[in-house]
C-alpha cells in the first residue's frame, strides 16, 4: 500500500482480493491496493497476471471470490484495448453515445461531446466516420466518449498497445494532461514500463499468476510533464528501476 494518506475515501480499493475462475485457475491472490483521486496508477506485470482482471473488479464487471473491492466513484469510465466505435456513427455521434444512453437532453449531449472532442484535439473532425480516422484519432474519440461521463475513476486496459511509438507517446501525454486538469483517479494497465513511468504518479508491479503486488514505485515527477521528460537521466533511472522489479517478478 502507498504511504499516501487522505481523509476522503479512495476512488477504488482492493482489500486482500483473490479471484478464482470456474475453471479452477486462480488469477489473483492477496491483492491490496488503493487509488485516490489525484493519483494515476499504472499496473505492470507478466502476461496473465490479472492486471485486466483488476480493472473488471473495479468496474463491477466481475466480483472477487475472496476479499473486498470498494469504490466511492460516482462515475466510472472504461477505455478498452480497441476503440470500440460504431462504424456507422460519426465521431460526434460516437462520443454522444454514453450520454445518449443516460437519456441526457440533445443539447446537453452535443455540448458535452463537442467539449470532449476539443479536449482531445479533434475539433473539426466531428462529422468524420471511424474509417476516415487514423488509429490514434479513433482512440482519441474513445477517450472523448469516456470524458463525457466526467469520471471520478478512469480505467484504461492497455488502450495504446497497438499504436506506433510516436502516436503512443502523444496519447500518453494527452491522457496525463487530462488527468492533471481533472484530477480523477486513474488505473492504467500496460506492458510498457516506459509508458507506465511517463504517465503515472505510481507504478504497481505484479507477479506472475496468481497475480499479487510485489512492489510499488512512486514516480518522482510533478504534474507538468512534456515529451522532453523522456530524454532526461531521471526518467531513464525510473524506467530502469521499474524494469528491474518487473524482471524479478517475472522469474
Amino acid at each position: 500500500m502507498s504511504a499516501h494518506t487522505t481523509t476522503a475515501a479512495p476512488a477504488a480499493a482492493f482489500d486482500d482480493v483473490a479471484l478464482t475462475f470456474p475453471t479452477g485457475t486462480t488469477a489473483l491472490a492477496g491483492v491490496s491496493l488503493s487509488v485516490d483521486r489525484g493519483e494515476f496508477v499504472s499496473l505492470v506485470g507478466p502476461s496473465g497476471c490479472g492486471k485486466s482482471t483488476l480493472l473488471r473488479l473495479a468496474s463491477g464487471l466481475a466480483a472477487p471470490t475472496e476479499g473486498e473491492v470498494r469504490t466511492s466513484a460516482d462515475h466510472v469510465a472504461y477505455v478498452f484495448q480497441d476503440a470500440t466505435l460504431l462504424p456507422w456513427r460519426s465521431a460526434r455521434a460516437n462520443v454522444e453515445l454514453l450520454t445518449e444512453l443516460r437519456r441526457l437532453p440533445h443539447a446537453e449531449r452535443r455540448e458535452l461531446a463537442d467539449a470532449a472532442l476539443a479536449a482531445v484535439g479533434l475539433t473539426g473532425f466531428e462529422k468524420h466516420l471511424p474509417h476516415q480516422l487514423s488509429g490514434g484519432m479513433r482512440m482519441r474519440v474513445s477517450l472523448a466518449r469516456s470524458l463525457t461521463l466526467q469520471p471520478d475513476l478512469f480505467l484504461f486496459d492497455e488502450p495504446f498497445g497497438a499504436l506506433d511509438e510516436i502516436t503512443r507517446d502523444r496519447l500518453n501525454d494527452l491522457v496525463f494532461s487530462l488527468f492533471a486538469e481533472h484530477q480523477f483517479a486513474g488505473l492504467f494497465v500496460t506492458h510498457s514500463v516506459r509508458e507506465a513511468v511517463a504517465m503515472s504518479t505510481r507504478v504497481v508491479v505484479m507477479s506472475g499468476r496468481p497475480g499479487h503486488i510485489v512492489a510499488e514505485v512512486d514516480v518522482p515527477f510533478g504534474m507538468e510533464r512534456g515529451p522532453e521528460l523522456r530524454e532526461t537521466p531521471e526518467f531513464a533511472s525510473s524506467v530502469a528501476e521499474v524494469g528491474r522489479l518487473l524482471r524479478e517478478a517475472s522469474k
